[in-house]
C-alpha cells in the first residue's frame, strides 16, 4: 500500500487537536536536523512543508529525533546546542524522553510528540484483541480437539476506557456500532465525545466491578505506573477481559498473571508488557485465555507515513502558523 493511500484511510493524525501559541511564544525559525540518521521519506516530509534540512551545527533551530532509545544523546545535543527551539519526538509515549523534556524546559523551547498520530490502527488493534479474547480465539487456536461451543458477543456489553487520548475516541467511535455502554476514566472531567460516561481516575475502582471489557489506553507517568494491581482485578468480574495497547508499566505484571490464573479475570490481550520484551518462559506467557503480541498495534508501515504526516503539520506550524500538534507537558510528563 502506498504512503499516500495508507494517510487517506488512516486521517486521526490530520483531527487531532493543535495548541496556537502567541507570537511572543513561537520557537525561532531556521534549519531542521533529522538525528540521529536522517530518512528520505521524513526530510521530503521536511521540505514538503517548507522546511529546510541540514546537518546539525549551530544555526539549527528544530530538530527531529527518530530514535526511540536515545533519550540521552538528545540530551547532549540540547546541551551543546541551547538555540534548538522545537524538538519533534517519534512516539506518542514520551516516558522515555521524560526527564530529558523536564530538564531541558525553557522559554523558547516547544517538544511535541505524536500522541495521536497512530490512534486509527491502534484502536484497530484494541478491537482484534477484544473480539478474539469474548470468542475465546486463545483456547481455539491451541485446541487439538473439536470442544464445546463457547464464547461471547461485544454487542451491548460496559466497557471502561482508561484514557482519553486520540486512541481511545478512535476505539470508541469503532465500538459505537456494537452498542456498548462506555466509560472514560481520565485525569479531568471533562465529558469525551462519544463516550457514556466520563469519570476522573480517582473513580477507577468505582466503575470496574461492572466493566466486560477493560481497555488500557492512558499515558505512563509516576501515578500512573501500576494503576492495574491486585486491588483493581480483584474488583472486575471474573468474566472481564483487559486489554492493553498503552505501556506494559500500567499493569502490575505479577498481579495479572494471578488474576488470570486463578480465574478472577476472564482474559488479556496484550500489546504491551512489564518487562518489555518479554522473556521466554516468562508465567505470562502460559496464563489461560491471554494474547500477547510484541506491541505490533502499530508496525512502521503503519506508523511512517502517519509520523511523515505529523512532521509536515509541525513543521508548517514551525515556520508560519504556530499551531502545533502533540504538544508535551515537561510537568505531566505527556
Amino acid at each position: 500500500m502506498s504512503p499516500s493511500r495508507f494517510e487517506g484511510r488512516h486521517e486521526a493524525v490530520l483531527a487531532t487537536p493543535t495548541t496556537a501559541l502567541a507570537p511572543d511564544q513561537r520557537p525561532v525559525q531556521g534549519p531542521i536536523a533529522i538525528l540521529p540518521i536522517s530518512r528520505p521519506r521524513f526530510e521530503k516530509a521536511v521540505t514538503d512543508a517548507g522546511g529546510t534540512v541540514a546537518p546539525l551545527d549551530d544555526d539549527t533551530r528544530g530538530v527531529i529525533w527518530l530514535d526511540n532509545d536515545g533519550a540521552s544523546d538528545l540530551a547532549e545535543v540540547l546541551r551543546t546546542h541551547p538555540d534548538i527551539s522545537w524538538v519533534q519526538l517519534p512516539w506518542a509515549g514520551v516516558e522515555g524522553f521524560a526527564d530529558v523534556v523536564r530538564g531541558h524546559a525553557r522559554p523558547g523551547l516547544i517538544v511535541t510528540s505524536a500522541k495521536g498520530a497512530y490512534a486509527q490502527p491502534v484502536a484497530e488493534h484494541i478491537l482484534t484483541l477484544t473480539l478474539a479474547l469474548l470468542r475465546e480465539l486463545p483456547t481455539r487456536i491451541r485446541a487439538r480437539s473439536w470442544g464445546d461451543k463457547a464464547g461471547s458477543s461485544l454487542y451491548g456489553l460496559e466497557i471502561v476506557v482508561v484514557g482519553a487520548g486520540g486512541i481511545a475516541r478512535e476505539f470508541l467511535r469503532l465500538a459505537e456500532p456494537f452498542g456498548v455502554t462506555s466509560t472514560v476514566v481520565r485525569r479531568s472531567s471533562e465529558a469525551v465525545p462519544g463516550a457514556d460516561r466520563t469519570v476522573t481516575v480517582d473513580r477507577l475502582r468505582e466503575v470496574l466491578p461492572t466493566a466486560d471489557v477493560v481497555v488500557v489506553a492512558a499515558a505512563l507517568t509516576g501515578d500512573t505506573t501500576r494503576l492495574f494491581s491486585q486491588t483493581e482485578f480483584e474488583l472486575m468480574k471474573p468474566s472481564a477481559h483487559i486489554v492493553n495497547i498503552a505501556r506494559g508499566g500500567l499493569i502490575d505484571t505479577t498481579a495479572l498473571v494471578e488474576a488470570l490464573e486463578s480465574g478472577g479475570i476472564a482474559g488479556a490481550g496484550l500489546d504491551v508488557t512489564d518487562p518489555e520484551p518479554l522473556a521466554d518462559g516468562h508465567p505470562l506467557w502460559s496464563t489461560p485465555n491471554t494474547i500477547i503480541t510484541p506491541h505490533t498495534a502499530d508496525t512502521p508501515e503503519m506508523t511512517g507515513p502517519l509520523l511523515a504526516a505529523r512532521i509536515r503539520q509541525n513543521v508548517s506550524a514551525f515556520r508560519e502558523t504556530g499551531e502545533f500538534v502533540g504538544v508535551v507537558d515537561p510537568e505531566a510528563g505527556y
